[in-house]
């Protein structure tokens, strides 16, 4: 990772897709924020069919808001997009992080592939997951993932950002 971060640097591309922020009502009349980027990255071709379906699915709660322990379009936490989105090709996966992350097998950074689960802890250097995301687009050039933030919900971001870099824990390649 820290390679593709310093070749993005050397590029000057550090920044990563647009991302647009619409303004929008909950059925309580507050104001919330979402960021969205316009036109998710298309499913490279040589993804399977049933984790080009769990990656759409995951895309498909982009924009719901992070709901601790939520499993629906009210609200979700990390593990919960997941658990929800491998269920759209009926594959039972552990609905928490902690269990999630030994549910495959391990992989390199530079290995990642769509698909593949990414884990973080809460702050730079710590070892205890507590986050977790999924590979969405993964080229020389960077790796997207996408999770529930807790301050954006369901998004897509940038792997090579400062930010998730410091906080990279593991990857594993989920069992199917």
């Amino acid at each position: 990772m820290a390679r593709i971060k310093a070749s993005e640097r050397a590029r000057g591309r550090g920044r990563g897709p647009v991302t647009v922020k619409t303004k929008s009502k909950t059925a309580a009349g507050r104001t919330k924020i979402v960021s969205r980027r316009p036109g998710a990255a298309p499913i490279a071709a040589n993804v399977s069919r049933p984790i080009a379906e769990v990656i759409q699915t995951a895309r498909s709660y982009q924009g719901v808001p992070y709901k601790y322990g939520g499993t629906t379009r009210l609200g979700m936490d990390c593990s919960g997009l997941l658990h929800e989105s491998f269920a759209a090709i009926n594959v039972n996966i552990p609905r928490s992080s902690n269990e999630q992350a030994v549910w495959g097998a391990p992989v390199k950074p530079q290995e990642l592939q769509p698909g593949d689960l990414v884990f973080f802890g809460a702050s730079p250097g710590s070892n205890t997951i507590t986050h977790v995301g999924m590979v969405t687009v993964a080229t020389s050039e960077s790796v997207q993932f996408i999770h529930s933030s807790s301050s954006l919900g369901v998004i897509e971001n940038a792997l090579e950002t400062d930010y998730y870099l410091s906080r990279f824990i593991k990857a594993v390649r989920p069992r199917l």
